[in-house]
């Protein structure tokens, strides 16, 4: 398996993106060894004298007064692992949990840690060579680090747990020995640095910048294709408007609007003579809400991007000495979080509204009712319709802040928290509605431009109903349509549609 070489602080958004999309394996550059092995020195010194260091020999949160003799280090860092394995609920994906550990080791690599690089290259080994804890995704608040689900994936490398392997769940231990890796016992910290940091939250949400950036571009597409459908303006499209507004995603889903447009011949078909002065907002004001949503997304990602090369856990050994801080603390993923719920939300709202706009007779510029050639003995896309309503309102509540839900735990230490782990989470499920709302409009739109038979649209999208087409064929009598809403989905999610249409999109770095 290919290996990426990252730089520790200074790794790029689109790195992390390829280890998302492509599950790349990962290790450290072998530069950031040296400031390690001096934090993990200073920590075993710590653990050898008589002063309290938090986490080193004293226990954790409300019992951190309690100090801990010497001989007894290895078994607190191992009782502090399995008494923090208590997340519930559905194992995450695998591709997530990849990403996590590969947060974990950017956070190890700044060298205030004071892990033993032997853990660092068991990570690494693990990730090479497919060991994947297994790691529930309920339980996590967002501060003192993602501490249940970071415990869970430490769990496996202390030979605890479960992890999957070649497709199979294994305990802890055996799946090591499987890829002939062997478990390590803690030493002073170490666990503690495992569960302290954001990296599950973190991971969640980069994943939701990543799918929703892809929907984002499909959505301009998608909705040109609805904009030839119902014969709207291109003029709304014209670069000096938005150039007198200056936004950046404003300015690039109009450029990519334009580009995808190009050599219409339903548009050029009614520039003259077109009774309507104006179309709805849902087209006329495609870039201006979907370029917001791209700016917003793009702010996450920025935020994102530093979280992924911090170091997050707490004590941080620094060059004075080994200071507790908060950085484990997710806020600034929680405010990202729900920045990206926001931005996938409106995308969706907007989509679904031109989806109502071509289903509907009286607004559709002459598209039969339902986008059925039969009309009454036919319903056509009218539920598709409704099924768009009711993904839009879910994402609508999903999209209520979550950083502002804070509650006290752990005897009051833990007073103030982010709930970034869950207010992340979300986002996969958001976009994925999201991609069925798109998938419904990319129906509505093929079939509406195939109405406008003998115009034709532009070449991009010609290609774009292509692709469609070689799956799902035109609704010419009412059919099972959940398979099409699937298959459409799948089209969007999948980034078939973004490959077909042949033109740039804009990128989120």
């Amino acid at each position: 398996m290919t290996s990426l070489i990252l730089q520790p602080g200074q790794v790029s958004l689109a790195q992390l993106a390829e280890i998302y999309w492509d599950q790349t394996a990962v290790s450290l550059d072998s530069d950031c060894k040296p400031a390690v092995d001096a934090a993990a020195q200073r920590i075993q010194a710590a653990a050898r004298g008589d002063d309290p260091v938090y986490g080193v020999n004293t226990g954790f949160g409300k019992l951190a007064s309690l100090k801990i003799a010497p001989q007894d280090t290895s078994t607190l860092q191992r009782n502090l692992i399995l008494s923090h394995c208590c997340g519930v609920g559905p194992a995450i994906p695998q591709r997530l949990t990849r990403l996590m550990m590969t947060l974990k080791l950017l956070s190890f690599g700044r060298g205030a840690s004071g892990v033993r690089w032997e853990l660092i290259e068991l990570l690494q080994q693990m990730l090479a060579r497919g060991v994947t804890p297994v790691i529930p995704a309920q339980g996590s608040v967002g501060a003192s680090g993602d501490l249940a689900p970071l415990a869970h994936m430490t769990a496996v490398i202390i030979g605890a747990g479960e992890a999957e392997v070649n497709g199979t769940v294994l305990p802890g231990a055996e799946a090591l020995k499987t890829v002939d890796l062997e478990p390590i016992q803690l030493g002073p910290k170490e666990g503690l640095a495992f569960i302290n940091g954001t990296q599950f939250s973190t991971a969640f949400a980069l994943a939701g910048v990543f799918e929703a950036w892809r929907a984002a571009q499909s959505a301009l597409v998608v909705s040109a294709l609805s904009t030839d459908a119902i014969m709207g303006s291109t003029a709304p499209l014209r670069p000096e408007i938005h150039t007198l507004r200056g936004h950046r995603g404003q300015t690039e889903a109009a450029s990519a609007m334009r580009a995808v447009l190009d050599g219409s011949e339903i548009r050029e078909s009614h520039r003259e003579g077109d009774t309507r002065v104006q179309d709805p907002y849902c087209i006329r004001c495609q870039p201006q809400v979907t370029g917001a949503a791209m700016d917003v997304l793009r702010q996450a990602a920025a935020t994102l991007e530093v979280e992924a090369n911090a170091a997050t856990d707490n004590p941080l050994v620094l060059a004075d000495g080994i200071v507790s801080g908060g950085n484990f603390h997710a806020e600034p993923v929680g405010f990202a979080a729900d920045m990206i719920a926001l931005a996938v939300s409106e995308i969706g709202a907007i989509a679904q509204r031109r989806i109502a706009l071509m289903v509907d007779p009286t607004l559709s510029f002459d598209l039969p009712p339902f986008l059925t050639p039969d009309p009454g003995l036919n319903s056509g896309l009218m539920i598709a319709e409704v099924t768009t309503a009711a993904l839009m309102s879910e994402n609508k509540h999903l999209a209520n802040p979550c950083v502002t839900d804070s509650t006290p735990t752990s005897a009051n230490q833990e007073d103030h928290v982010s709930m970034a782990a869950h207010g992340a989470r979300r986002l996969i499920r958001m976009v994925e509605n999201l991609n069925y709302i798109l998938g419904v409009e990319l129906l509505c739109a093929s079939q509406g431009v195939e109405f406008r038979a003998p115009l034709v649209t532009s070449g991009p999208l010609k290609q774009v109903i292509a692709r469609l087409r070689a799956d799902i064929p035109a609704l010419t009598e009412d059919r099972y349509l959940a398979p099409d809403l699937e298959t459409a989905k799948q089209l969007v999610a999948g980034a078939s549609i973004l490959r077909a249409v042949g033109t740039p999109m804009p990128e989120v770095v």
